[in-house]
């Protein structure tokens, strides 16, 4: 069997500290402010973790959450949009993101892993699609926070 691609890796560096950042990756109303249009999420493994978009294009994932650290990390299953739905979208579904906030000298780094992707041409323009969508997502994060501490 193919491996698959290899997983999205995406690392954003934000100077704030751990528990602002971790807030909005967990707060469906942070959430609101950098990610999706509406969330739901409850921080217990197996719990619904659904984020809806209202906007290119409009769709919702469904997935749940899978790993739950406060201040550390979260990992969750992943529902594509529309154009991905039928490669992705199982069931179960086939892709997780996790993210991880780390120390660093200038801030906090958090590192975005999507994983879980098949190997073929299909699978290809999906793993593209959704490099630009968290790369696009992460510096709408570190912007949110920024105004959020300075205004």
């Amino acid at each position: 069997m193919d491996e698959g691609l290899d997983p999205i890796l995406i690392q954003v560096t934000i100077p704030l500290p751990v528990p602002m950042i971790y807030s909005a990756l967990v707060d469906p109303e942070k959430l609101r402010g950098w990610l999706c249009d509406e969330a739901q999420v409850s921080l217990e493994p197996g719990a619904p973790f659904r984020l809806r978009f209202a906007e290119g294009p409009r769709f919702e994932s469904a997935g749940t959450l899978s790993q739950v650290s406060r201040d550390l990390d979260v990992g969750f299953s992943w529902g594509a949009p529309p154009q991905f739905a039928a490669l992705m979208n199982g069931p179960p579904l086939r892709t997780s993101v996790y993210l991880r906030l780390q120390e660093s000298p200038e801030g906090v780094d958090v590192t975005l892993e999507h994983s879980g992707w098949g190997s073929d041409g299909a699978w290809e323009e999906a793993r593209s699609w959704h490099f630009h969508f968290w790369e696009d997502r992460l510096t709408r994060l570190k912007e949110y926070l920024v105004r959020e501490a300075y205004g």
